[in-house]
């Protein structure tokens, strides 16, 4: 089956006062037709500006150095604006952290879900708010009728984000990217948010590419699991080989650092360090200074992707046939064995 998103060594810089910051580093991926796929990783390592290069949302200060990126089979590496002003919205839509981002305050909601159906669709008026009453009821908005013509300021964190999906589902986009969306949600919020994503995802087969930093949230939501670390994907795999056999040691730090999976009485576990500045890359594995389990090699050449699994790969020198056998951190082992 073709994928419905594919990148081939996809490579994004930055071109600022100081230099090129180097954000985006040779990641390749897929996006199967109804897959959750979840981008993980700390705070700058390259997972929204790798969907936003997708999206062709950067500023003019970015440029992709290398890569292709393919579309519903098309290749719009090169795509301008004029090209992809149709694209968005129809096959590619975006749902951002902050729904306020999106939605225009003094604009009622249903109005603004009805622009963007007209916008990509040939209907009359009175069809787009047909549709547009149709999508509040998808997303869960209560008396869609008469909530079609209040302000967001009359609506709560959780039901602004429900209607910011509706708008970005209203012209039946085949990917959506959602950046880090429950995030600024209470945690009763946050669950709702989840499950709406599955049922619309069960409902019209969309493919989701779910951008967060939370773990916990990627192991209920995510097929495969994607983590990236100083622009690179490190390690891939399906949501149970990334959380239950971690192999690289990055990903072995994320998941002792989860508050769950702490032992009682245990002191919270922490990544020292800090991520690497991007203007001038390490040489070799950029996690290497902060990897209490690096070998020599690590601070010289960059590893490859070595395969685990058919489904499950990591770029760790650890997995070549030569390293030493290394034992994962203890919480990692009760989590595997629970």
């Amino acid at each position: 089956m073709q994928p419905v998103l594919q990148l081939e060594n996809l490579s994004v810089s930055f071109d600022t006062p100081h230099g090129e910051v180097e954000a985006v580093r040779d990641v390749s991926l897929s996006l199967q037709k109804g897959e959750i796929l979840a981008l993980v990783g700390e705070s700058g390592c390259g997972k929204t500006v790798m969907s936003q290069s997708i999206m062709k949302l950067l500023p003019k200060s970015s440029r992709i150095k290398q890569g292709r990126i393919i579309v519903d089979g098309n290749d719009i590496t090169e795509y301008k604006e004029k090209q992809m002003r149709p694209l968005r919205g129809s096959v590619l839509s975006m749902v951002f952290q902050d729904p306020m981002t999106t939605l225009n305050p003094t604009i009622p909601i249903g109005k603004q879900i009805t622009e963007s159906i007209l916008k990509h669709n040939k209907l009359s008026s009175g069809q787009a708010k047909q549709k547009a009453l149709e999508m509040l009821d998808l997303v869960g908005i209560g008396n869609p009728g008469q909530m079609y013509s209040l302000q967001p300021h009359f609506f709560s964190g959780g039901m602004r984000q429900r209607c910011v999906l509706a708008i970005a589902l209203a012209s039946n986009p085949k990917i959506l990217f959602a950046d880090e969306p429950t995030t600024a949600l209470d945690v009763t919020v946050q669950a709702k948010i989840l499950d709406l994503l599955l049922d619309i995802r069960d409902k019209t087969g969309i493919s989701i590419v779910f951008i967060s930093h939370d773990l916990g949230v990627v192991a209920r939501i995510a097929d495969r699991v994607a983590v990236m670390y100083a622009g690179k994907i490190v390690e891939i795999g399906t949501t149970e080989e990334v959380f239950y056999d971690p192999r690289h040691p990055y990903v072995w730090g994320l998941m002792s650092a989860i508050p769950s999976l702490a032992a009682e009485n245990e002191t919270l576990n922490t990544i020292p360090g800090m991520p690497p500045v991007m203007l001038d890359p390490p040489k070799g594995d950029a996690f290497a200074v902060r990897n209490e389990f690096a070998l020599a090699i690590d601070y010289e050449k960059m590893p490859p992707m070595f395969q685990v699994s058919p489904t499950h790969s990591a770029a760790t020198w650890l997995l070549d046939e030569r390293a030493p056998k290394i034992t994962p951190p203890i919480s990692l082992k009760r989590r595997a064995s629970s």
